[in-house]
């Protein structure tokens, strides 16, 4: 199999991994945005699932991962459910990890046993390991948040292939199998750009808009019993339909508040959605000489990207509705 990634370029994928991309699970993906509700209040914000998800796998792949740790992140995220984190706002889980809690499950349910086995490897290992290059606690680096980063900042035309080549140079991975930086400049780039991503894209009035209206429709919806936690192991759009065919009054009008031609604007005195997010914040360490240091002890501009990252997440945003 020839896939071609708009970040990693084309690769050749065969063995468990192509069999592993074809399975229902990783397919699946395709219908599941990254963003949640993001695209049905911008369409261009389209970045899937799936599209991360082979991202993570390449990264480890052209950092030296093993051919393990690449499953570990191709199947990082099957457990989304549609609208990825929308579900977080429904269930009220304020560290954002419920496709974590039913992870084990979704996989072991699946045809992914299975295949794994069918290569000889073992699905408890694969699932349960700790994955150093996939995953690492906030505010250090790892594959999982590099390659969301870079993918939804290029995809939305914040930065250049220029400049995420230079800054995937100048990764390094030491023995303890994490990812580093080599330089300053280096943290200080990623930093800014990773706050473009959590504060100003994740936090954009617009998609905070599209979060808070679905979140409340899946919200009511699932408690009229209109629709199953089942229901929302489907795609997006096959949730959508679901939502579009039942008769419920309630649901109807909150789904027709969801579209691109909604106006909001931030106002802190007179708003009608007031929502915060999980806290990210990013701090990664950059090796200087045989240590390694915080990038904010070396940089007072990451030292400031910070202070003001946490102020603007703790605060929340303020929305007033002005059409919908």
């Amino acid at each position: 199999m020839v896939v071609l990634d708009s970040i990693y370029g084309k690769h050749i994928v065969e063995g468990v991994l192509e069999e592993l991309i074809l399975s229902k699970p990783v397919q699946r993906l395709k219908g599941i945005h990254q963003g949640g509700a993001s695209y049905l209040v911008n369409e261009k914000w389209d970045v899937t699932r799936f599209d991360h998800s082979l991202g993570v796998m390449l990264l480890i792949k052209a950092l030296g991962g093993s051919l393990e740790e690449q499953i570990a992140g191709l199947l990082h995220d099957v457990s989304h459910t549609a609208f990825s984190h929308v579900i977080d706002f429904v269930l009220d889980c304020k560290d954002e990890d419920y496709h974590e809690k039913i992870y084990d499950q979704v996989i072991m349910e699946s045809e992914i046993p299975f295949i794994l086995k069918k290569y000889g490897y073992d699905c408890e290992v694969i699932v349960q390991s700790k994955w150093e290059l996939l995953e690492q606690p906030a505010p250090e680096l790892c594959a999982d948040r590099v390659d969301y980063t870079l993918r939804d900042m290029y995809q939305y035309g914040h930065i250049t292939m220029e400049y995420v080549n230079e800054f995937l140079d100048h990764i390094i991975i030491i023995k303890n199998g994490r990812m580093y930086l080599d330089n300053i400049e280096s943290a200080e780039w990623f930093v800014k750009t990773y706050y473009s991503e959590v504060i100003d894209f994740f936090m954009n009035p617009l998609n905070i808009y599209g979060y808070d209206i679905l979140a409340k429709t899946l919200k009511l919806a699932l408690a009229k019993k209109l629709i199953s936690l089942d229901d929302l192991l489907g795609t997006d759009e096959e949730v959508l339909s679901l939502l579009s065919f039942t008769k419920d009054h309630e649901v109807q009008n909150l789904l027709k508040r969801i579209h691109g031609n909604v106006k909001v604007k931030e106002d802190q005195l007179d708003y009608d959605i007031h929502r915060k997010n999980k806290m990210r914040l990013m701090d990664p360490s950059v090796i200087q000489g045989t240590q390694l240091v915080r990038a904010s002890s070396l940089s007072e501009k990451v030292k400031k990207m910070g202070i003001e990252a946490y102020k603007k997440a703790a605060k929340g945003i303020y929305l007033k509705v002005i059409s919908d």
